[in-house]
């Protein structure tokens, strides 16, 4: 196997448990071999970029995160990157969420996540406080004053796909439907993903893609498991991205990710 330079790893479903905990001692042990073989540790998630700091608070400013599914890039504590969608996307989405009020949704800037009062209720304000921490009520969203880096839609789950073609229809070339399953489904500047964003890193570290390692569950990383030459599915992923990956490893739960990488390190 070629030297790997960079391990992106996927955090729900993917890196985390069902709890939202990981083995922290066993992944010190491991982070710091990585570090000392000149491997870079991404966080490429949907989630936003102050929940996964907070996640890896001790380490926060030694590794890389590819958030919002690819919209920001912070490095060591620097934004490399931080996407921006247009305001015609932003109005047409905001248009389509209060003509379908099944839709629950979460508007996702650079400075915080915002939640429209009447829209949703305050158990799904507590969920979604869990995946955005810097999350704040708004009246309207057409009022909030930040840099739009995505959309994040809640949906019925037995409906998942529905809605997706839904959105590819009213948002076409405007925004991306991407999903990591269960009724959630990202809204994305288009071309904006996770490999995307680790193109964005190669590029500035001279890296190839053979020399990259991904992990995944969903439909979001896809992409990613694609671009990097050693990829692997978790055993809990859905059948359309173990097809995507090279390999497949243990589930979540089971500490999967830990246990490749425990293999290289």
């Amino acid at each position: 196997m070629e030297q790997i330079r960079l391990v992106a790893t996927d955090i729900d479903g993917t890196f985390v448990h069902a709890d939202h905990h990981y083995d922290q001692v066993r992944f010190h042990r491991i982070f710091e071999k990585m570090q000392q073989a000149n491997c870079h540790f991404v966080v490429a998630s949907g989630d936003q970029y102050y929940t996964l700091r907070d996640l890896f608070a001790d380490v926060a400013d030694q590794i890389t995160f590819v958030a919002e599914n690819g919209a920001l890039i912070v490095d060591h504590g620097e934004i490399l990157l931080a996407q921006s969608m247009d305001k015609e996307a932003v109005t047409k989405i905001i248009e389509l969420t209060h003509r379908n009020p099944e839709i629950q949704m979460t508007m996702c800037g650079l400075k915080g996540a915002y939640c429209e009062r009447g829209a949703v209720d305050q158990a799904f304000f507590d969920l979604t406080h869990k995946y955005y921490h810097q999350l704040s009520w708004v009246d309207n969203f057409a009022n909030v004053d930040d840099q739009i880096l995505k959309f994040a839609a809640n949906v019925p789950s037995e409906r998942t796909t529905e809605y997706i073609q839904l959105f590819q229809q009213e948002l076409y070339k405007h925004a991306e439907p991407t999903s990591s399953g269960y009724g959630a489904i990202d809204l994305i500047i288009p071309g904006c993903h996770k490999a995307a964003g680790l193109k964005t890193l190669t590029d500035r570290w001279q890296i190839s893609s053979t020399e990259c390692m991904a992990f995944g569950d969903g439909g979001n990383d896809i992409e990613m498991l694609q671009f990097c030459k050693h990829s692997y599915a978790m055993a809990n992923a859905s059948a359309e991205v173990k097809k995507a990956a090279a390999n497949h490893c243990p589930s979540n739960e089971e500490g999967g990710v830990l246990d490749v990488l425990e293999e290289m390190w």
